[in-house]
């Protein structure tokens, strides 16, 4: 008998103990930001280096990790998009799918990690809904590329922009394997044309004025600790370099939206997902309420 998988977007809140629940108004104390933490989002459109999973939870992430990374795993129909390898060079691996909260439970769970929750909504300045998650994977030797660009330039389809990232690395991401490199104050250019997510790291150039392009020039690599997760705005101009070390370079990504925020197609946001008509606020059984300031317990 072949083994059906559930679809874990059905259910709304954490199905295991690996990321327990405050109880209480003062347990979100430990996990809020400092006022010069905020401050320096804001001006320079990230901040970094914020501790959200413990030893425990890195283990069991990885774990599932694995069975993921083979494309006819249980639950393979509920990806919304699954790449084994996005780049354009084959020599070059980058794994990056989309959706692995439907199928695995700690990848469900960490929807709900307060740790995550409290500061964005912080800087969201409200209630934080979720958008949507990815999975971004470079192997030791020859992982490839992250591409600049700008998250809410793959987002338009949902208005207004009040949307958040937050880039965990499940292990150390260093200069030279790949960690994130951002240009700081790029949160406040306007919305650059997609010129690509993988393969080219000089292909935004042709979207850039001369001014922006001379603040290429001194990107800010962002090394973090496993464990440890970068927030930033869906304007910041970001990207990546190859994995060239013997080590592998996997993060987990947790895209939020302001709750409020609505759709502006009439197309599936996601593939296979309900229509919210344009204009609708995101809702329902894809875009989950996660963290409400003034109502912790939504279950």
């Amino acid at each position: 008998m072949s083994f059906v998988a559930e679809d874990l977007s059905q259910v709304h809140h954490p199905i295991s103990d690996l990321f327990s629940w405050m109880s209480t108004q003062n347990d979100s104390a430990e996990f809020r930001l400092k006022g010069e933490q905020v401050a320096f989002f804001h001006e320079h459109g990230y901040v970094s280096g914020i501790r959200v999973l413990s030893d425990r939870q890195l283990e069991v992430l990885r774990h599932e990790l694995e069975a993921l990374a083979h494309p006819d795993h249980p639950g393979s129909e509920f990806w919304y998009e699954y790449n084994s390898n996005e780049s354009t060079d084959p020599t070059k691996v980058l794994f990056h799918a989309l959706g692995a909260w439907r199928i695995k439970p700690a990848f469900h769970d960490i929807l709900w990690n307060t740790a995550c929750l409290v500061p964005a909504s912080q800087l969201l300045d409200g209630a934080v809904r979720f958008w949507h998650d990815q999975l971004f994977c470079k192997p030791a030797h020859h992982g490839g590329v992250v591409a600049w660009h700008q998250d809410y330039s793959y987002w338009t389809r949902t208005r207004p922009m009040a949307h958040l990232t937050c880039w965990i690395g499940l292990d150390d991401s260093t200069r030279d394997n790949g960690c994130l490199h951002y240009v700081p104050g790029s949160h406040r250019w306007d919305l650059l044309p997609i010129t690509g997510l993988a393969g080219d790291m000089t292909a935004i150039r042709q979207v850039l004025s001369d001014e922006q392009w001379e603040a290429f020039q001194h990107p800010r690599p962002v090394e973090l600790r496993a464990g440890e997760c970068s927030f930033h705005h869906p304007l910041m101009v970001h990207g990546s370099y190859e994995n060239r070390t013997d080590r592998q370079r996997r993060a987990v990504v947790l895209n939020y939206c302001r709750d409020g925020v609505c759709s502006a197609s009439d197309e599936p946001l996601l593939a296979g997902t309900d229509i919210i008509p344009s204009g609708q606020p995101l809702g329902g059984q894809f875009y989950p309420l996660l963290f409400a300031p003034t109502a912790h317990a939504l279950f």
